[in-house]
């Protein structure tokens, strides 16, 4: 029965993306309408699946693990950023100075003007 059950979920995402299709002569509102009948047809009989029941669990617990995030205060945010950004600099500014010597060398090796 859970076997069914999926099928028509995908029958249902199927249906709405053809009464897309079809009703490409029709205003937007009722084209975009039909996608978001097909899928709450197939949300709705995704609940009562076994997956689909195990995903809302999933869900519901992965709400409540966001809940308990210690997110950090503006100045702590401001800092890391500012660590960061130093750390894009001074990066970038090493692999430019790796990247010149290495032209230089390459240059002096094909006897070309530096």
């Amino acid at each position: 029965m859970n076997k069914l059950k999926l099928v028509l979920v995908f029958i249902f995402i199927f249906l709405g993306m053809a009464g897309f299709i079809v009703l490409n002569e029709s205003a937007m509102i009722f084209r975009v309408l039909s996608i978001l009948v097909g899928v709450a047809l197939a949300a709705v009989t995704a609940k009562f699946t076994t997956q689909g029941q195990d995903f809302y669990i999933f869900c519901k617990e992965s709400i409540d693990e966001a809940k308990k995030v210690v997110w950090p205060n503006r100045k702590e945010a401001l800092q890391s950023s500012g660590v960061v950004f130093a750390f894009v600099i001074a990066m970038a500014l090493f692999l430019w100075f790796i990247d010149a010597a290495l032209m230089s060398v390459v240059k002096i090796m094909m006897n070309q003007d530096i």
